[in-house]
């Protein structure tokens, strides 16, 4: 009888989360610096929080996943949704490694989501700002100038007179006048990645080769900096999935904390699309989806007018599908 596929081939289930909180309006993700196996040092890169699948130990992937959280980074997840599988040869490096030995690790992402970026005090974790792994996708300012700067110049050079190329990039990243898709972000980073702009690529590339090289460090502020093993992969997954869901399921408000001004539920979507909202439209789109109820009570603590308080109308999801907030795009 032949043996089942995981046992012959050595393949390990590792589980990786990102874990998303709004802090001084900002994304912030949950970062872990894993320590190598065999010289204890903490890698020079920034992962995700991820562990080994134990079938015999762990009753669900879930249950798995937030038990190792807890261990790793001292913080209790809360809502948490599954993302993708990732499977690509080479993605496992030695110093991510979740099973000794193994030939291949299969990872599966969960998205989780937390009001509050509470500061967990265990080693080697910290709250990292989404934009340091993806600058250019942050556009309440405006364009970003680094991208006409900086990574447009680049990709026009990888692209050169490949047609198909240079359509890719002008969609992805919206040059030549094409509009910008906030949902595209695994694109982008894929994109980068092919062009060899994303410093993992060629680590990967070594990897693969059987080499073992360090671990490479940004090779520009405008590209991001890298992660271990793919964990920037999966965290554009995890932003792609979030800023794509916001518009269809109210989960934003599974970063809100029980009171909240409508002011603050703003800029928490401005932050997590990356781009600004019209407030008068953003507002008829709360009252027309009749999420969220006032409570009579005022937040003196906003250091200007002081504003009413609301709170999410949780009972609903019981009741009825409830939708998200679309973006009413504030134009120039």
């Amino acid at each position: 009888m032949t043996a089942p596929p995981a046992a012959s081939s050595g393949i390990v289930i590792g589980l990786s989360a990102v874990v998303v909180a709004v802090r001084d309006g900002e994304v912030v993700v949950l970062t872990v610096r894993p320590h190598d196996a065999i010289t204890d040092i903490a890698s020079p890169l920034p992962g995700l929080p991820f562990g080994p699948f134990d079938p015999e130990g762990h009753r669900t992937f879930e249950l798995a996943l937030r038990a190792f959280v807890t261990e790793q980074t001292r913080f209790q997840l809360g809502y948490v949704e599954q993302l993708y599988t990732f499977g690509d040869k080479g993605r496992d490096a030695p110093r991510a490694e979740v099973g000794a030995g193994a030939a291949r690790v299969v990872s599966i992402g969960y998205l989780g989501l937390t009001p509050k970026a509470t500061d967990t005090q265990a080693p080697d974790t910290a709250w990292a700002p989404w934009t340091r792994f993806f600058p250019w996708e942050d556009w309440r300012a405006g364009r970003p100038a680094l991208l006409d700067e900086a990574i447009a110049p680049a990709l026009r050079r990888w692209a050169g007179d490949d047609a198909d190329r240079l359509s890719r990039a002008r969609l992805a990243f919206a040059l030549d006048g094409a509009p910008w898709n906030e949902e595209r972000v695994l694109e982008r980073y894929e994109l980068l990645y092919e062009a060899g702009l994303a410093p993992e690529a060629a680590r990967d590339r070594a990897r693969a080769d059987g080499h073992d090289p360090a671990e490479p460090v940004a090779l520009s502020a405008a590209l991001g900096e890298p992660m271990i093993s793919d964990h920037r992969r999966i965290l554009a997954t995890g932003l792609s999935r979030l800023r794509g869901k916001i518009k269809y399921r109210p989960v934003a408000f599974e970063l809100m904390t029980a009171e909240f001004t409508l002011s603050a539920l703003q800029r928490t979507v401005e932050a997590i699309a990356g781009v600004p909202l019209h407030k008068q439209n953003f507002r008829r789109v709360v009252e027309r989806e009749d999420l969220v109820e006032g409570l009579g009570r005022l937040d003196s603590e906003t250091g200007g007018r002081p504003a009413e308080l609301f709170r999410f109308r949780r009972e609903i999801l019981g009741a009825r599908q409830a939708g998200g907030l679309s973006l009413p795009l504030l134009r120039e």
